[in-house]
């Protein structure tokens, strides 16, 4: 964060960018403490997100020739997210009669 902004640079257009990027840094510090979060193990990129989308929404969700509401989908997606954290009995332990 200190390297960008201790830059120099004769180029007005170059100097603002590079403020741009170090505040950026500076803002966001604390988000970026991966050793940190490696060590509580914890995912720092996005790859496990992305394939749990693709497994929980995508391979329901996203057959042929189907279309879903708003509420359809959520309604399926809050079944099969329980389903696959094993909490589907306490799912529909929790449901109100419709």
């Amino acid at each position: 964060m200190t390297s960008l902004g201790s830059i120099q640079t004769s180029s007005v257009e170059l100097a603002e960018k590079l403020q741009t990027e170090a505040e950026y840094f500076r803002r966001n510090a604390r988000r970026m403490r991966y050793p940190k979060f490696r060590c509580q193990h914890l995912f720092v990129g996005t790859g496990v997100i992305e394939a749990g989308c693709k497994t929980v929404i995508g391979s329901r969700c996203k057959q042929s020739g189907m279309f879903w509401t708003v509420r359809g989908v959520n309604a399926i997606l809050a079944l099969r997210c329980s389903q696959f954290n094993g909490r589907f009995e306490h799912y529909w332990e929790t449901r109100q009669v419709a």
